[in-house]
């Protein structure tokens, strides 16, 4: 039987990809009444979307003033960040590769079938690839602190990396291909490529982030 998701669940859910793809404009003034209208939900479910968003330091929350969508920094990003999240990620693909179950291992394959025949410019579809990886690689190393610290890392890591694409299509396709070699190295127990093809992830980050500091802005996604 396939988990439905809570109440509070779906808000996150519909918030956070509306910030990710910026119909929730960074730096806009956002109010609980509003965000009730824009989900359909009711006030707690939508509260509780919020703190956990606030967490991830996609939002911030301020007493009598409102919710603001939290801006992106290129240089937070790439000074604090992703330093971060190559170190987190080399650990979770290394507990992964011994401890993830048969179970997770055949969804690791599935997955990575899905990532190779991937083809577009469908970037929420592409997001909900992303989500699954970054949610099964985590679960597969068995350590509830390491997805509670993973979560807000991978998530900003999405809203920055799908704000700053020079080439939509070129990138998701290289995207795909990356991961669908991280799931393939731990599905079959290889540490060493899977750790290589983590590394060769974030150094890719890296160099999208190098071209956001030189790139013009961009306001919105089409």
């Amino acid at each position: 039987m396939q988990h439905q998701p809570n109440k509070a669940d779906q808000a996150y859910e519909l918030l956070e990809e509306k910030i990710t793809f910026q119909e929730l404009a960074p730096g806009q003034l956002l109010s609980e009444a509003m965000l009730m209208e824009l989900t359909g939900l009711g006030r707690t479910p939508v509260r509780e979307a919020l703190q956990r968003l606030a967490r991830e330091r996609m939002v911030e929350i301020l007493p009598r003033r409102g919710v603001f969508v939290a801006t992106i920094s290129t240089e937070e990003h790439f000074r604090l960040l992703l330093e971060l999240r190559r170190a987190m990620e080399d650990l979770a693909v290394r507990l992964a590769v011994f401890r993830a179950e048969t179970p997770q291992k055949e969804s690791m394959v599935e997955l990575s079938g899905r990532l190779d025949a991937f083809d577009g410019d469908d970037m929420r579809a592409f997001a909900l690839l992303l989500k699954s990886v970054h949610g099964l690689v985590t679960a597969a190393a068995h350590n509830d602190y390491l997805q509670l610290a993973m979560a807000p890392l991978q998530a900003l890591s999405r809203r920055f990396w799908f704000a700053h694409l020079p080439d939509v299509t070129t990138h998701l396709a290289q995207a795909a291909r990356m991961h669908s070699a991280i799931l393939q190295a731990v599905a079959h127990g290889d540490e060493s490529v899977a750790v290589a093809a983590s590394h060769s992830l974030n150094d890719y980050l890296i160099d999208v982030t190098y071209q956001a500091l030189s790139a013009p802005r961009r306001t919105g996604i089409g």
